[in-house]
């Protein structure tokens, strides 16, 4: 077993993973060596797991190691475990780090709904709704057909006019890239989704192990949209277009008619760090980041 990297360390091993964080948002189109966690809770939506609120920090230092499972987070002498108490393992180095900043960011009291990644670990090692693969994925495909970006208002005239410029553009997008038919309804019914599509977009979320779909899973649950999330985890959308998307409606209607200014910005914001977290996860989860020994002996 590789001994504890601290995370000061990893950071400068591993500058490149701030700049991933950062891409996502501006490329163009008890005891605690058991559990921190009370018991699992599964989201409604996401099917993650619903973390206490706040508890005091109790550890001073994070790091991370390498064990036979994968990489796991030490929180001082402690390792992390899940809330059903297995070793927090996860199987890239870069996620890795990327959960051990989230537990050193936090300052003297633990804020734990701000900790997305650490929460989407949870829900992949414990599974607590005991879904496989094909299960992920057919729940998935289903949200195609409650597709905010699909569903369409016959009036007034500017917002119809506003959701075909915006959302047009990504249905027809969607179609081209993977050789699909989609369209959309003003029907409450939605549009008809044939088949194929169906086969289609199962044949590529197969492509994506357990760990990522779980994240494809909660961004979807964020945005409402399968269509939307596919644009952002292929870097077709940013975060803040993906986000805005998905709240045309809502937008257009506090264009209209104004806003409670801070809830507004606070929930924006919210969904904004809820999204890049899950898709930063998907893509963390979907390559092979290890460092090599050589280039910690730097």
């Amino acid at each position: 077993m590789c001994p504890p990297r601290s995370l000061g360390r990893m950071w400068r091993i591993y500058p490149r993973l701030r700049d991933r964080w950062r891409g996502l948002l501006d490329r163009p189109l008890s005891d605690p060596t058991v559990s921190v966690w009370p018991g699992p809770a599964p989201r409604p939506r996401a099917r993650a797991y619903v973390p206490p609120t706040e508890r005091k920090r109790f550890y001073q230092n994070v790091s991370i190691s390498q064990g036979e499972g994968g990489f796991e987070i030490n929180l001082d002498h402690r390792k992390l475990k899940t809330p059903q108490a297995k070793l927090f393992t996860v199987p890239s180095e870069a996620l890795a780090i990327a959960v051990a900043t989230e537990w050193d960011s936090q300052q003297d009291t633990i804020k734990f709904y701000t900790m997305h990644l650490t929460t989407l670990c949870n829900t992949s090692l414990d599974n607590p709704t005991q879904r496989n693969k094909d299960q992920l994925i057919r729940a998935a495909v289903k949200f195609l057909d409650t597709d905010t970006i699909c569903y369409r208002v016959e009036e007034p005239e500017t917002l119809v006019e506003l959701q075909k410029n915006e959302w047009d553009p990504v249905i027809e997008w969607a179609e081209k890239r993977y050789g699909m038919e989609i369209g959309s309804s003003t029907s409450i019914m939605g549009p008809n989704i044939p088949t194929q599509t169906r086969e289609v977009l199962t044949s590529h979320l197969s492509s994506y192990n357990m760990w990522a779909l779980q994240g494809i899973e909660f961004v979807v649950a964020q945005l409402k949209s399968m269509l939307l999330t596919l644009g952002l985890i292929d870097l077709r959308l940013t975060v803040e277009q993906a986000v805005l998307l998905s709240r045309l409606e809502e937008e257009y209607q506090i264009q209209k008619w104004g806003n409670i200014e801070w809830a507004h910005d606070y929930e924006l914001q919210e969904l904004r760090a809820r999204t890049a977290a899950g898709t930063l996860f998907v893509h963390l989860c979907s390559e092979s980041s290890t460092v090599k020994h050589k280039l910690l002996q730097e």
